[in-house]
């Protein structure tokens, strides 16, 4: 069984964002995700235009969000990059609209440091980045600069190639090493160590087998001392367990919610914010985050 929380002596407790503090408890908080794209895995196009996004980020957070998690531009595999004119006209009015109309902190999903600074002007609190903060040489000083909180991935290639032929000699080992060569890079460069968030990357240049051992192992990531994110939600490895491709996602991405929930996982993004949320009150309400029966 994966360690729980009272065995995570280096568990982050709080993470330092632009303006406030989240304080994480024993049950995960839940980032919910708002794709404004036409093309995203799991829901391209039914949030493309303004108005249809910020009524899901708002459905969200009545759903009982944490933060809400704003994207312009795909991430899946063989993804077409967008240019940077196209994701601020798709993102920016809907920070805006979320920043006058929620008491819910906004994370902006780019690996463009022009998209960041926009967003942060418009209310966002969050530069959640996919390729570390490595894929734009100026997003590390634009996070330093404005104070934003920053989410640092691992992914091994990029969207267009990640999942061509992945392999690790070690995947929780390897991971570690790049998260804590990152943290270390980003705290170099000016950016306070409890405004950084780590993300193992599920499904970004891994397996469905090395998802797998991931989350198993996410715990092993708390020695690293920054607050975990972990995104999961409806991946095509929960397929694999389904062994069945068109199934719905859901109720696989509520069972391994709880299995990062006992390891102490400060964070979870997902599509499906209530039934998540609702599962995981119902597992800490009867004993799930205490590592097992006391019966």
């Amino acid at each position: 069984m994966p360690p729980t929380n009272k065995h995570a002596p280096n568990r982050a407790t709080h993470w330092q964002l632009r303006t406030r503090v989240l304080q994480f408890d024993r049950r995960p908080l839940l980032m919910g995700i708002v794709n404004v794209t036409p093309d995203s895995f799991s829901d391209g196009g039914k949030f493309f235009s303004t108005e249809a996004a910020v009524q899901q980020a708002l459905q969200l957070a009545d759903d009982g969000a944490d933060i809400l998690d704003i994207g312009g531009e795909s991430t899946r595999p063989h993804a077409d990059p967008v240019t940077a004119q196209q994701e601020l006209d798709r993102v920016v009015p809907v920070v805006e609209a979320l920043a006058s109309r929620v008491d819910l902190p906004v994370s902006i999903d780019t690996t463009k440091s022009e998209v960041a600074k926009a967003a942060i002007e418009a209310g966002a609190e969050i530069i959640n980045d996919v390729t570390g903060l490595e894929g734009d040489p100026a997003m590390p000083a634009l996070a330093a600069e404005t104070k934003a909180a920053v989410c640092a991935m691992h992914m091994q290639g990029s969207p267009q190639t990640m999942q061509d032929n992945p392999r690790y000699d070690n995947v929780v080992e390897d991971i570690y090493r790049y998260l804590k060569q990152r943290r270390d890079v980003l705290i170099e460069m000016g950016i306070a160590s409890d405004r950084i968030c780590l993300d193992p990357g599920i499904g970004f240049g891994k397996t469905h087998q090395h998802n797998f051992t991931l989350m198993a192992h996410c715990s092993r990531f708390h020695a690293l001392g920054c607050p975990l994110l972990v995104g999961h939600s409806r991946k095509g490895f929960l397929a694999k367990i389904l062994a069945d491709s068109t199934a719905d996602r859901t109720f696989a991405t509520i069972g391994s919610a709880l299995s990062l929930a006992v390891q102490g996982v400060q964070i979870i993004r997902v599509h499906d914010v209530r039934p998540v949320r609702e599962a995981l009150l119902a597992f800490e309400a009867t004993g799930g985050l205490d590592g097992g029966s006391k019966c």
